[in-house]
């Protein structure tokens, strides 16, 4: 008997091969991308940490602007834990196409930020030099001849032997900035450590080995790096006081030196001659002597900056690009697969109601509640198993393939495929929660039943007046044919929720995936359109002057506005944020046509960004402590907030800096605005700028909006993964349901078509239907799309960055027409199949 089943079983999903394929699919949908989108970050975080594992990135690196000696070294040592390595490196003019290049010292012993081979080979001798893989793109291949124009470097003529990666360059869009051509690092290079002259450090490598065993992307890693970090800022205290003290020493015994020179001279020459002659013929020498003392004795304080792995170039952009994924990744494949299961319960509760009269004969010939139970659980295991192993497998090794093939800038080219076990385990559990949960759910229903009535047909639902039919000038211009569609509709109310969640659902999902991209693409316009109306931000020299001359220079400049800048930090008793940019100015007024304000600058108190607030829990009127890049601390009341997009800033304006700071402002910082320029043409100007000696560094805005573009683009592969396999998800579900009406319905279809009706009325009698809910599901879709991105671009949001809820008219046509081609496919395909129907068996069929 049990064999007898089993046959019933496999010939049940022979007969009904569609329906069989369509849980199945609904299933591997719904785990392929569940587990697919879920196995991305791990994987982009574990192709990364081989990569700093192999190359030993440092978790510390230090400079100063007085560069750093061996006292520097012996106090960063006798941090716990620490790994010290001395690095040298200076900037220098590329000879072949004038782009500026950063030169490191290489040797075979560096234990820190090692290099990663990509062709050629590292340096043996003392003429030979690797470069950067991104200078290939500048024309230079293997034995090829680099030469340096650099005082700081003994060798100036080099043979390139090897093309490299470093770990301390993730992104092949950032090199960093210099302080010399356009102020834009186009490649870094390697030579050999015995070429340079300096016996000053440029800056210190800090490896710490109890580190390495955590992510560095992970939460556990940053909180032990910022403690590490702490120890190293407090090994080094009062070390730019006493490099200042030591500089200015070692300047006055020279200076003193000469001094002394010249008195001999003085004295000699006031025996030959008389004492006045001596004083004037000596006069220019002493005037230097004077100078270079006053230049001596000003010698500032340096100043020392430390930077964590996520300082580095490309680094951070990685990280923010990856955790983005992960917070999709938590949301959008969770509501994919509740619209699966939704569809795959509905689709097995459907099958075993079908199956009334044969589990009423079963259970009437005797077979227990479990044997017949048995074949159902059976089915639904192997569809959900075969469903769930199949979206696994093409998941995990699809899915973040993809996404790494599209992230080609970045240097971590290592593929890792892990698989997300935790997600496997949850994707596999829902599976078979939504086929044998529909199996047990139906079955002790049904089970519960005597095989008497089991066997009976179930009794049509009674016809009921529908609210349409109460508006009584629409109902009456309905057709006959019209009028039984809609109350059809109405008259099977679960078939009906059920068409328009899916269709709903799947409109929604396509939809997301346009809005994501959308939102973050209008985070930088907001910001760069919206919020700031200047071209570029010129640094400037602590002493420069009349630099609006030199910034005239460019025929395409148009005006600018000095402010003072700094880098501080911004905390209150339970939270600090550090990295916020704050502005102060003179000109209140002028300064609105640089940045807008949601709010005016207040005679007193500091205006903070919308994010800021909200990270640190400020209100306006709140009090807020403000740290300056001195370390100078302040309190300050917040007197507006105000809307922005991208990063933290606070404004305020003269008075209030220098009432907090103590007369600090000056202006370090121009706003300039210039028409449109190419790319050239900024590079040319920020070149021509960085040439005079009143100017630090340029940064225009145009490459900040294309760095935001660029990071929208990285997100693209993903997206379009979402569209496709949400339109796939809606075909599937339309034609499971049109499936299932059409077999609920064939009796009713048969009695039509027997009574003249022809085909392509008949096909028309169940496709009116899917038309009204198909319309009806898109504009449901609608609503339910823009909530689900704005839950996801919540979820998405970084601490510095806001993504303003944005779907462009393009998502919308999309959703619609991907929806209305699947509606029509499965019209086709409707319309054939009820060409076939058998009417006679359909019609002699108890149901």
């Amino acid at each position: 008997m049990k064999n007898n089943l089993s046959k019933s079983l496999w010939r049940s999903v022979r007969q009904s091969k569609g329906r069989f394929i369509a849980i199945v699919l609904i299933v591997m949908l719904g785990v392929l991308l569940f587990v697919g989108i879920k196995a991305v970050s791990p994987d982009l975080y574990g192709s990364a940490d081989r990569y700093i594992s192999a190359q030993k990135l440092n978790d510390v690196r230090l400079v100063s602007t007085a560069g750093l000696t061996k006292a520097d070294v012996q106090r960063v040592k006798k941090v716990s834990g620490a790994q010290v390595q001395a690095e040298r490196s200076l900037y220098i003019l590329d000879q072949k196409r004038s782009d500026v290049a950063q030169i490191f010292a290489y040797s075979a012993r560096d234990q820190q930020n090692q290099l990663k081979l990509k062709s050629g080979h590292l340096p043996r001798r003392s003429d030979e030099i690797v470069l950067d893989q991104l200078a290939k793109s500048k024309g230079y291949q293997l034995g090829d001849t680099y030469r340096v124009k650099s005082s700081g470097l003994k060798t100036k003529s080099y043979r390139v032997v090897g093309f490299v990666t470093s770990p301390l360059f993730v992104d092949d869009e950032e090199r960093g900035s210099a302080n010399i051509g356009d102020g834009s690092v186009a490649y870094f290079a390697y030579v050999p450590a015995t070429n340079f002259k300096s016996n000053v450090y440029t800056a210190l490598s800090v490896r710490f080995s109890k580190l390495q065993a955590e992510s560095s992307f992970s939460s556990a890693y940053k909180q032990q790096a910022q403690r590490k970090l702490t120890a190293v800022k407090k090994a080094l205290r009062g070390r730019a006081t006493a490099r200042q003290t030591s500089l200015k020493q070692t300047a006055l015994v020279q200076i003193n030196g000469q001094q002394q020179q010249l008195d001999q001279q003085k004295a000699q020459l006031t025996q030959a001659t008389d004492a006045a002659t001596a004083t004037q013929q000596l006069a220019p020498a002493q005037a230097k002597i004077t100078v270079a003392r006053k230049q001596a004795n000003a010698i500032e304080r340096p100043t020392y900056t430390y930077t964590k792995r996520a300082g580095n170039p490309g680094f951070q952009g990685y990280g923010d690009m990856t955790t983005r994924i992960a917070a999709i990744a938590n949301v959008f494949p969770l509501f994919f697969f509740l619209i699966a299961g939704l569809i795959t319960f509905t689709t097995m509760t459907r099958m075993i109601e079908e199956d009334r009269s044969q589990i009423g004969t079963l259970k009437a010939l005797g077979y227990t509640k479990w044997e017949i139970a048995r074949n159902y659980l059976l089915y639904g295991i192997v569809a959900a198993l075969l469903g769930t192993v199949l979206g696994v497998v093409i998941g995990v090794n699809t899915i973040p393939l993809i996404v790494f093939k599209a992230m080609t800038q970045y240097i971590y080219t290592a593929v890792v495929l892990d698989y997300p076990w935790t997600a496997v385990g949850l994707a596999t559990l829902f599976s078979f929660f939504v086929t044998l949960g529909a199996v047990i759910i139906v079955l002790t229903k049904e089970l519960s039943e005597k095989p008497a009535a089991l066997m009976l047909p179930k009794a049509p639902k009674a016809g009921k007046r529908i609210l349409l039919e109460r508006v009584g000038f629409i109902w009456r211009r309905l057709s006959f044919n019209q009028k039984v569609s809609y109350r059809n509709l109405f008259r099977f109310k679960s078939r009906m929720w059920m068409g328009i969640i899916g269709i709903a659902g799947g409109t929604a999902l396509i939809m997301t995936g346009f809005g994501i991209r959308d939102s973050i693409s209008q985070s930088g316009i907001n910001q760069f359109e919206q919020i700031m109306h200047y071209q570029a931000v010129v640094s400037l020299n602590t002493d420069a002057k009349n630099v609006t001359k030199t910034l005239a220079q460019n025929p395409r400049y148009q005006q600018s506005l000095g402010l003072y800048t700094d880098m501080i930090s911004v905390s209150t008793a339970q939270e600090k944020v550090s990295e916020v940019s704050l502005d102060a100015t003179d000109q209140t007024q002028t300064f609105k046509r640089y940045v807008s304000l949601t709010t005016n600058l207040p005679a007193r108190g500091v205006v903070l960004s919308d994010k800021l607030a909200k990270l640190l829990d400020v209100q306006t009127g709140d009090t807020v402590t403000v740290t300056n890049s001195d370390n100078q601390t302040a309190q300050v009341k917040v007197r507006g907030i105000t809307s922005n997009y991208a990063g933290h800033f606070a404004y305020m304006n003269k008075a209030t800096l220098n009432r907090l700071f103590s007369g600090r402002y000056q202006v370090n910082t121009r706003l300039v605005k210039t028409q449109p320029q190419t790319v050239k043409q900024e590079n040319a100007y920020a070149k021509k700028l960085m040439g005079s000696d009143k100017v630090v560094h340029t940064e225009f805005i145009s490459k900040q909006k294309r760095a935001i573009n660029q990071e929208a683009a990285k997100l693209n592969p993903i997206l379009w993964i979402f569209i496709f396999l949400s339109g796939l998800l809606t075909f599937v579900v339309l034609y499971n349901l049109t499936n299932i009406n059409v077999s609920e319905r064939i009796r009713e279809l048969s009695t039509i078509k027997v009574l003249g009706f022809f085909d392509l009325e008949v096909t028309n009698y169940i496709v009116r239907e899917n038309v009204v809910l198909t319309l009806f599901g898109i504009v449901v879709g609608y609503g339910l799309g823009n909530l689900l991105t704005a839950f996801i671009l919540r979820q998405a949001a970084t601490s510095t960055v806001i993504f303003p809820l944005t779907i462009g008219w393009s998502g919308y046509v999309v959703a619609a027409l991907m929806t209305i081609v699947f509606t029509v496919i499965v019209m086709v395909v409707t319309h054939f199949r009820l060409k076939r129907v058998d009417m006679i068996s359909a019609l002699a069929a108890k149901e």
